[in-house]
């Protein structure tokens, strides 16, 4: 029943999400940015306009390079900031399911539904995931399923619904991390290798695979001495580390070999070019040269990074192209955008600081054992302070970290709510904890006493929407969180789909 509500609730805000972008972006003018707009080159046929007109709003900012990638291919070298799979996934689409529709519609028309319809089936399962996810690490079916149902209402939502990878990323990750949780370790390695394809901070992921093999080889070696005498504990504490060590060793070759093959890609595309000039169409070429894109091309000379000890084309791009770097966006004309991010941030800095409250002994131990005679990592206490959500806070912390001194800033908000749990898990935390409406019989934090109401007999099957009318009744905690949501969930379909400062 759980898994139903959320999918019930994750199709309607999908639904409503493509209305609205529509509605929206044929309501507002598009305001004139500076973002990547190449040239049309293929004739329009019967229904492009009208597709345009119901899916435009999903093409803007980068999902414009993600459309130009998966129709030209890798043709400028900054299009190598975007990986591969959501590029492939949406010609494949094009290609395969909507072909039929050749006639009527261009690649480009084609592409616009496929990224409605892609998104729209892979957040289905994202929020799926997420939900699995949550039951299994958080061992509380009320927590579990109100942080699913947050997610679908995800202050990133237009980036889980115009052509961006972030609705395929959260997909992967979630499922990846349920497979892994599961003790699935090559299935888990597979799902997030195929994500780090979907974006390079899958290469994050690493950590969870070196961290939740070493938990489960630690409580083996632990029952193992308690249960075993004589010289055999030896040999089998032994056997338990060489698994462990071939586990890190080729999980981790296989969840970075897609971002290791993609710089090679790009490496013998740019360094050692096969593609000349002439076989670029004048119209992208024109375009290269006015706005500095670089080309192959097999007359030219190779780019300077080639030249590098270790020529990462990736590094280069966010160099050079976004200006990315260590504490480069700490500008006054940025205090906007560090605005816009202060929500998500401030989510991740008190699941990190309630977290450390309440387990400080066992941030200290890095999660890794428990001295406790009646504790044990198989049996947590469930909620959010669960040992088994120590790695999940761990991680959120590192994203936040390195969003927020390395990155555009306002890339915050969806760089962690496609990577993440943790922004919709302590989310939903809060509200159980502060909300007098959503009853509950006992806190995850035995140290905490939550207000309850013996008069509630009954829990809606979904509380998001059971609050929603009565907002205004409800306590300052449920009434920023859901405010938070809600406006983000809103104005990112209204700025972003009509070019505006919303990235």
């Amino acid at each position: 029943m759980d898994v139903r509500a959320v999918l019930e609730f994750a199709t309607v805000t999908r639904g409503l999400s493509l209305v609205l972008q529509a509605v929206l972006n044929a309501a507002i003018p598009d305001h004139d940015a500076d973002a990547f707009r190449p040239p049309r080159t293929e004739d329009s046929l019967y229904f492009d306009s009208m597709v345009e007109w119901l899916f435009g709003g999903l093409s803007h900012w980068d999902a414009e390079h993600f459309l130009f990638i998966a129709e030209r291919g890798y043709l400028y070298e900054h299009n190598f900031a975007f990986f591969p799979l959501f590029p492939v996934i949406l010609r494949g689409l094009a290609e395969t399911l909507l072909w039929p529709l050749s006639s009527w519609l261009s690649v480009r028309g084609r592409l616009l539904i496929a990224v409605a319809l892609g998104n729209s089936a892979l957040f289905l399962l994202s929020a799926v995931a997420l939900h699995a996810l949550s039951r299994i690490v958080l061992q509380d079916r009320r927590l579990a399923l109100l942080s699913s149902l947050l997610y679908c209402i995800t202050p990133a939502n237009v980036f889980m619904t115009a052509g961006y990878s972030e609705s395929l990323f959260a997909a992967l990750t979630f499922g990846g991390l349920y497979l892994l949780e599961k003790g699935f370790i090559f299935r888990a390695c597979l799902a997030l290798s195929i994500a780090t394809a979907a974006r390079s901070n899958g290469l994050v992921n690493i950590g969870f695979l070196l961290y939740l093999p070493s938990l489960h080889a630690i409580s083996q070696i632990r029952l193992y001495r308690a249960t075993t005498k004589g010289h055999s504990k030896v040999f089998h504490y032994i056997w338990v580390i060489i698994c462990l060590l071939l586990t890190s060793v080729l999980g981790t070759a296989i969840i970075a070999l897609p971002f290791c093959a993609f710089q090679y890609y790009g490496y013998r595309t740019f360094c050692t070019p096969s593609t000349s000039l002439e076989s670029i169409p004048p119209a992208l070429l024109s375009i290269a040269e006015r706005k500095g894109y670089r080309v192959p091309d097999e007359n030219g000379p190779p780019p300077l990074w080639c030249m590098r000890p270790l020529p990462l084309l990736y590094s280069h791009i966010q160099d050079v192209y976004w200006d990315v770097g260590f504490l480069r966006y700490f500008e006054l004309k940025q205090i906007p955008n560090f605005l816009l991010a202060l929500p998500m941030a401030t989510l991740g800095i008190i699941a990190c600081y309630a977290y450390f409250q309440a387990n400080p002994e066992l941030c200290v131990r890095l999660g890794l054992w428990d001295t406790s005679a009646n504790k044990g990592l198989d049996k947590p206490t469930p909620g959010f302070f669960n040992p088994r959500v120590f790695v999940y806070v761990v991680h959120s912390a590192v994203l936040l970290v390195f969003g927020t001194l390395c990155m555009h800033v306002q890339v915050l908000t969806r760089f962690m709510a496609s990577s993440s749990p943790v922004p919709f898990w302590i989310s939903a935390h809060l509200l159980l904890l502060n909300e007098p409406l959503l009853h509950r019989r006992k806190t995850s934090n035995p140290n905490v006493q939550l207000h309850s109401r013996n008069s509630c007999k009954h829990t809606p099957q979904n509380p998001i929407v059971a609050l929603l009318p009565h907002l205004k009744a409800c306590s300052s905690t449920t009434q920023s969180i859901l405010g938070y949501f809600l406006s983000y969930w809103l104005l990112g379909l209204a700025l972003h789909c009509n070019f505006l400062p919303w990235t």
